[in-house]
């Protein structure tokens, strides 16, 4: 599974003059906060952080930190039998069950996840459907239960059509929603059940239907990572070394993360080190030297967890060095 998540353990490594770490909550003091109000089972401050947002994109990220806290299940339902209004809450308890399914199943490949995981996986992603089409009932102009259900409709497989529904019912409230994009690529991946095709279709048709600037650019980064991690190391190679590839992707850096307008939101690091990655393995060090630049010096851990899972951040310094960053 590959959630696109952008945070991570605080962690500094010492290179000559310069200092990597692995970027911890966006970088963002907003979602510091939420995170250790979640940690200390505090809901006022939660629902305080997430009220002083609009819902929508921006506070999609606030929940996903929340969703991704220990504890949380342990008393968020509390939280929310004491609300006169529970759709924060439900929304809230039901984003936690959507990333403690994927706890329970892990990063393993299916083949290698036991029954009782797979079992413990759709059994906390049941509950987390339950929760969030209450939370959709009650809040029917909400964005955020419908972008959880596509990350737990991925999880239970309820197919293509109803996964492109989940992922309609975002972007009608919110066009160019990224992580709802993001999320929806994965699904049309063919780790997923999708194909190469349907998946650089739609990363391009995204990108193009976005203004100039937009992050949504970055679909086709993550789409070529994702070809070249599917075919295996030698073909993955030759296949990120093709002239077209190259040019798909020097075309969605200089839309995006190169755009003199270019949205520097929460996900600005993960845009930056995406095609920074991608533009490395396709060996065009000047654009992928500054993207590294557009964020010195800061890590997220997707993508980087795909070339090196125990240490991204070495990933991040092979890739760096190799283009003279």
């Amino acid at each position: 599974m590959a959630l696109l998540r952008g945070a991570g353990l605080s962690l500094k490594r010492w290179a000559g003059r310069s200092a990597e770490r692995l970027e911890q909550d966006f970088g963002d003091p907003a979602v510091t906060r939420i995170r250790e109000a979640a940690e200390a089972a505090d809901w006022a401050g939660v629902r305080d952080g997430l009220a002083a947002h609009p819902e929508g994109e921006d506070r999609t990220w606030l929940l996903w930190t929340v969703g991704e806290t220990a504890g949380v299940q342990e008393w968020i339902g509390d939280a929310a039998a004491a609300e006169p209004d529970p759709a924060l809450p439900l929304v809230v308890a039901g984003a936690r069950q959507v990333s403690w399914a994927w706890e329970a199943r892990t990063r393993a490949q299916a083949k290698d996840v036991s029954r009782e995981r797979f079992q413990l996986f759709h059994e906390r992603l049941r509950q987390a459907e339950e929760l969030l089409f209450r939370a959709a009932e009650l809040e029917p102009a909400w964005v955020e239960p419908w972008h959880f259900l596509q990350v737990s409709g991925r999880g239970l497989e309820v197919g293509p059509v109803l996964a492109r529904r989940r992922f309609e019912a975002v972007v009608r409230r919110a066009p160019h929603h990224l992580r709802a994009h993001q999320q929806h690529l994965q699904q049309v991946c063919l780790k997923w059940g999708g194909s190469h095709e349907e998946m650089h279709a739609f990363a391009r048709a995204s990108m193009l239907g976005a203004p100039e600037g937009s992050p949504l650019g970055q679909l086709v980064a993550v789409a070529h990572i994702e070809h070249w991690i599917a075919l295996g190391e030698e073909p993955g190679r030759q296949y990120m070394r093709r002239d077209e590839t190259a040019v798909s992707l020097r075309e969605a850096a200089e839309r995006s993360v190169l755009h003199p307008d270019a949205e520097r939101g929460r996900g600005w690091a993960q845009v930056c080190n995406s095609f920074a990655l991608a533009l490395s393995l396709a060996g065009e060090s000047r654009m992928s030297r500054r993207c590294f630049e557009a964020a010195p010096d800061t890590v997220t851990e997707f993508p980087w967890h795909y070339v090196n899972p125990a240490d991204p951040v070495l990933a991040y310094r092979r890739h760096r060095a190799s283009v003279g960053a």
